[in-house]
């Protein structure tokens, strides 16, 4: 969530009635990594490494991350990038597709989240120095402290780290977040330390979508996301009591329809904790209409707007 378009608001926290739990993913639902179609294969796997302090991952795990991101993919085709054994990037090279047109739906930011200030400092400093790194801002949303930037074919990344739960604010239940100004010089000053993280997982992922309202019945009503918060023509999502697994905004965006076949966003990756958590959604997503792949382990599913997401299960990777 950047800083737009009213950066001192405090978002406002979504109440609703209670929703029985087996129209809800699982409390313990997470993010995986974030496909992207790529033009320049070796120039995107070489500003991750050198930018975000990612490293390629192969074996098991390169597999795995490519049987879930890039289905079908021979392992040598495409580049997985991560911190440690974690999976966080998955680069499919598609040199013949375009970059999307202005107004397209798709990916706003993918947000990798850091586990304290040191190594968020760390990963900032070095994607500031980084010639190709795009620079696009900062904010303190009360839950995260977050930077923003662009990577050399246009994707958005939030680099982020988040407060303790037990500092987070509530107001009629939910939690409340906001975007208020966050020095990054004075952040660096403060907590670099020149010590990379170890670790980092996808926190979250930003879509631009056609309509908010769309995006809410599709996410929150046929995937099973709660709703946290909406604010300034953007709803956010979560699972387990989280600030937000997913968002969607329309910001630049408004009554887009469905995505053209472009560079960029390729596929959005869930972990659910099981195979039966996997078929309690197949069956939600049947009752409203929505189409899917199902093989027992994962589905495989578009939102309105075409873009593709993946559920797979934790318990039969």
């Amino acid at each position: 969530m950047p800083d737009r378009p009213t950066p001192s608001a405090v978002l406002d926290g979504a109440t609703a009635a209670p929703r029985p739990a087996h129209d809800l993913l699982p409390g313990a639902t997470t993010m995986d990594a974030v496909t992207l179609h790529v033009a320049d294969l070796a120039g995107m796997s070489a500003y991750y490494r050198d930018a975000l302090g990612l490293e390629e991952l192969s074996g098991d795990d390169a597999r795995t991350a490519t049987d879930r991101g890039a289905p079908g993919a021979a392992a040598g085709d495409v580049v997985v990038l991560g911190r440690g054994r974690t999976a966080l990037v998955v680069l499919v090279p598609t040199p013949g597709l375009p970059a999307p047109a202005p107004g397209q739906a798709g990916l706003f930011h993918t947000a990798l989240l850091f586990p304290d200030r040191s190594a968020l400092a760390d990963v900032v400093a070095s994607a500031a120095r980084h010639p190709r790194s795009v620079y696009v801002g900062s904010a303190d949303h009360l839950v995260s402290e977050a930077f923003y930037f662009t990577d050399p074919e246009g994707n958005g990344i939030e680099l982020y780290r988040d407060r303790p739960r037990e500092d987070w604010s509530y107001r009629d239940g939910r939690v409340v977040m906001g975007a208020e100004p966050l020095d990054p010089r004075g952040f660096l000053r403060d907590h670099l330390v020149e010590r990379p993280a170890t670790s980092a997982e996808v926190g979250h992922v930003h879509l631009k979508v056609g309509d908010v309202a769309t995006a809410k019945d599709f996410y929150v009503d046929a995937l099973g996301f709660e709703l946290t918060a909406e604010w300034n023509g953007a709803i956010f999502v979560a699972a387990g009591g989280y600030h937000h697994h997913m968002a969607m905004n329309s910001w630049g965006s408004r009554g887009a329809g469905a995505r053209a076949a472009t560079i960029g966003l390729g596929q959005v990756s869930v972990v659910v904790p099981s195979t039966s958590d996997v078929d309690a959604l197949a069956e939600r997503l049947r009752r409203h209409g929505v189409a899917a792949q199902h093989d027992g382990r994962t589905l495989r599913f578009e939102d309105p707007w075409r873009s593709l997401l993946e559920v797979s299960a934790a318990d039969a990777a």
